[in-house]
């Protein structure tokens, strides 16, 4: 109760869902394991990490490629409104209270991430709650090849450079890395990102998986390393 946590937000991607990652308290699952093991060993901070779904009642959330486009687009409604409020009014964290104000306040110990379509949700919670958010970790999903749209996003925001960082991940073998590094490259050609291997020099880093395929496998590999790298 002495001692706040930042908070990790790990978002699942298609046919997917808020138990993907860490499974449940009875059955769970590896990467839970990782996460302990890499907090014991003084690799990973201690951290509040949270599985949110974007999924709704509907059996079609993921077979239906625009649906769940939809619904990563409006979650941040939901994140920014209901989730965040409930986890970080409940637990010991960063936040002093729960308003706007107060969630700006604390956007320093706060983190999201996702593979695939949780990527896409990924950039969607940097495009609509950079005030909320320093740190986004998005891997094997891109949102655009329009780098001045990303960099006109942080310019809206009033962010400057250092107000945030992208640690951005995706394998060779991946069937969206192409698209992906796009993205990325795109980014790093404008005036809204610098590119750079830590925190201090810029806001954008992007970590290559030689071999790496769109695997829950090689997503486990891209949440660890990030999370070894962010808040150290």
């Amino acid at each position: 109760e002495e001692e706040p946590y930042p908070v990790f937000y790990l978002m699942h991607g298609g046919w997917s869902n808020e138990t993907t990652y860490l499974g449940t308290p009875d059955e769970p699952n590896e990467f839970k394991n990782v996460l302990d093991h890499g907090i014991a060993d003084g690799k990973i901070r201690p951290m509040i990490v949270v599985c949110p779904t974007y999924n709704n009642t509907s059996p079609e959330d993921s077979a239906n490629y625009s649906l769940a486009l939809r619904l990563t687009e409006n979650y941040h409604n939901e994140l920014i409104n209901d989730l965040i409020p409930a986890v970080e009014g409940t637990y010991h964290t960063y936040a002093q209270d729960t308003s706007l104000d107060g969630l700006r306040a604390s956007r320093d110990y706060r983190a999201f991430c996702g593979f695939s379509m949780g990527s896409v949700a990924t950039w969607r919670t940097f495009q609509y709650c950079l005030d909320y958010f320093r740190y986004f970790m998005p891997s094997s999903g891109s949102l655009t090849t329009d780098g001045e749209y990303m960099a006109e996003l942080v310019r809206e925001s009033g962010r400057g450079w250092n107000d945030f960082f992208i640690f951005a991940a995706s394998g060779t073998e991946d069937f969206s890395y192409c698209s992906f590094k796009d993205q990325i490259e795109a980014m790093a050609d404008t005036d809204g990102f610098r590119y750079a291997d830590n925190e201090r020099e810029g806001n954008l880093y992007f970590l290559e998986q030689e071999g790496g395929i769109h695997s829950g496998e090689y997503a486990m590999e891209y949440f660890y390393n990030g999370l070894r790298w962010i808040w150290q």
